[in-house]
C-alpha cells in the first residue's frame, strides 16, 4: 500500500459518509468536501472525484443499491408474448412498420382463427394491448429478439455502348407520380460466390408509385427468357404498364427489350451508369425481397427454378397485399437548419392501389376477393417452407463452391507476389 493510503474498507466508509453531500452540493462546497475526502484517503483528486461520482464504492464489486421503486410495466408478459409470435410471422418489421400493420393483421388472423380467445395468451385485454403499443415500445420489447443479418453478393452486367446511348436517362419528373404503372426493373443474380456458368436470375419489377412489386425467375439473361418474363409481368399486373425504368446492364439495353416496349408504347428510360441512386425503389426491393428471402445461394438447376418461383408466388403476395411502405413526400427543416425527410403514413401497394382509382369495378372487385382468401399466417408458413427447400438444394454445393473459389484466389495470390528467388553465393 502507497504511504498515506487508507485500506479499502475505510474508503468505502468515507465514500458513504461524503458522496451523497457532494452530490447535492454546490461547486465552492464540492472543492472542499474533495479536499476533505483526499486528505482522510491518501488519493488524488482525479481519484476521489472518481470515487464521489461513481454508482460504484470503490470497487466494481461493490455496487451501490437502488432503493428506487420501478415502476410497473405497462403492458403484460401475454402481450408481449403474443407480440414475439406476431412480428416472427410478419417476418421481422421494424417498430415503426409493425404498428401500422397490427390493426389490419390482428383481424385478418381472428378470421382465419390463427388468433382465438383462450389460446396461446390471446385475450381481448391483450388485443387491446396490441393495438395500443408505441413503435418505441415495439421495438424496445422485441431488442433481445432481432437478429441482424450480413447479406454480401455478387452483381455484374454490361451492355453495348450504342443502343444505350440512344435511351433516354431517366430524369426528374419523367414517371407518372400521380398513377400506378411505372415501373423500375432490375435483376438479382443467384450466382452464390461466383459468376461462371449458368444460374437463375430474378427479374423485380416495382411500381414507383404504389410500391406493387413483381418478381419473375429467369434460367439466364439471355432476352429470349427476359422478354417471356417481361410478357408474363405484363399479364399480371393488377394495373396497365406505362414505362419501364432499367440499369445499363444488357439483359435490357438491347433491341429485342426496347422493341418490346416501342410496340406497346410503354415509356423505357434507364438510370445513368454506376448511379444506383437513380432506381433507389427497386434496388432497395431487391435486398428487402430478393436477398433477405431468396438467401445468396446459387441456383442453377430447374428444381431450384421451380421451387424459386413458387417461393416469389407467396412473398409477391405478402409484400403487396399485407406489407407497408412509406414514401417521401418533402423535406422540412429542423431548429438546427437541416433538412430532414418527410414521409407519408405507411399504407401496403394493396391500399395505395385501391385508393389510385385507376382499377374498374370488375378489377377492384377481384383484388378484394383475392385479398380476403389470403391467409398472412399461412404465407409465413409456405415461405418458410420453400426457403428450407431452397436450403437444402442448395446450401451444400454453394459451400462447397465458396471453398473452391477462396482456394483458387488465395493460389492467385501467391502466384502474384512470388517471383523468382536467386540463391545468393
Amino acid at each position: 500500500m502507497n504511504k498515506g493510503v487508507v485500506s479499502v474498507a475505510t474508503r468505502i466508509e468515507v465514500t458513504k459518509q461524503l458522496k451523497q453531500a457532494y452530490k447535492t452540493a454546490s461547486r465552492a462546497e464540492k472543492s472542499k468536501i474533495l479536499d476533505q475526502f483526499c486528505a482522510t484517503t491518501g488519493m488524488s483528486r482525479v481519484t476521489g472525484r472518481r470515487y464521489l461520482t461513481s454508482p460504484h464504492l470503490g470497487t466494481k464489486n461493490v455496487t451501490q443499491i437502488d432503493h428506487r421503486r420501478h415502476r410497473p410495466t405497462k403492458y403484460s408478459a401475454a402481450s408481449q408474448r403474443v407480440l414475439v409470435w406476431l412480428w416472427r410471422v410478419m417476418m421481422y418489421p421494424c417498430g415503426k412498420y409493425m404498428q401500422q400493420m397490427l390493426p389490419e393483421w390482428i383481424p385478418r388472423l381472428e378470421a382465419h382463427h390463427e388468433l382465438v380467445y383462450g389460446r396461446h395468451d390471446y385475450s381481448p385485454e391483450v388485443r387491446a394491448e396490441l393495438l395500443q403499443m408505441s413503435a418505441a415500445t415495439i421495438d424496445r420489447y422485441l431488442r433481445e429478439h432481432r437478429r441482424a443479418l450480413e447479406l454480401k453478393g455478387i452483381s455484374a452486367t454490361r451492355s453495348g455502348a450504342l443502343l444505350r446511348t440512344s435511351i433516354t436517362i431517366r430524369k426528374a419528373g419523367d414517371e407518372a407520380e400521380h398513377e400506378p404503372g411505372f415501373m423500375e426493373c432490375d435483376t438479382v443474380a443467384h450466382c452464390g460466390p461466383t459468376l461462371k456458368g449458368e444460374f437463375a436470375r430474378t427479374l423485380t419489377a416495382t411500381c414507383v408509385y404504389t410500391g406493387w412489386t413483381h418478381l419473375e425467375v429467369l434460367r439466364n439473361n439471355a432476352r429470349v427468357h427476359m422478354i417471356a418474363a417481361l410478357d408474363r409481368l405484363e399479364k399480371a399486373l393488377p394495373f396497365d404498364v406505362a414505362g419501364l425504368d432499367c440499369d445499363n446492364g444488357s439483359e435490357f439495353i438491347n433491341d429485342q427489350v426496347v422493341a418490346w416496349a416501342g410496340e406497346r408504347k410503354v415509356f423505357f428510360t434507364r438510370s445513368r451508369p454506376y448511379k444506383k441512386n437513380d432506381q433507389a425503389v427497386v434496388e432497395s426491393k431487391n435486398n428487402h425481397i430478393g436477398r433477405k428471402y431468396g438467401f445468396y445461394y446459387r441456383y442453377d438447376t430447374a428444381d431450384e427454378r421451380d421451387v424459386l418461383t413458387k417461393l416469389w408466388q407467396v412473398v409477391m403476395w405478402k409484400m403487396n397485399f399485407f406489407t407497408p411502405t412509406r414514401k417521401p413526400v418533402g423535406w422540412s427543416v429542423d431548429g438546427q437548419g437541416r433538412r430532414r425527410r418527410v414521409y407519408d403514413a405507411p399504407r401496403t401497394p394493396y391500399q395505395r392501389l385501391l385508393d389510385a382509382g385507376v382499377l374498374s369495378h370488375a378489377q377492384e372487385r377481384a383484388l378484394r376477393a383475392q385479398y380476403a382468401k389470403l391467409n398472412p399466417v399461412e404465407l409465413t408458413r409456405d415461405i418458410v417452407r420453400y426457403q428450407g427447400m431452397l436450403i437444402t438444394k442448395a446450401r451444400w454445393k454453394t459451400e462447397v463452391l465458396t471453398a473452391e473459389v477462396a482456394d483458387a484466389k488465395k493460389n492467385r495470390r501467391k502466384r502474384q507476389t512470388g517471383g523468382v528467388k536467386i540463391r545468393s553465393a
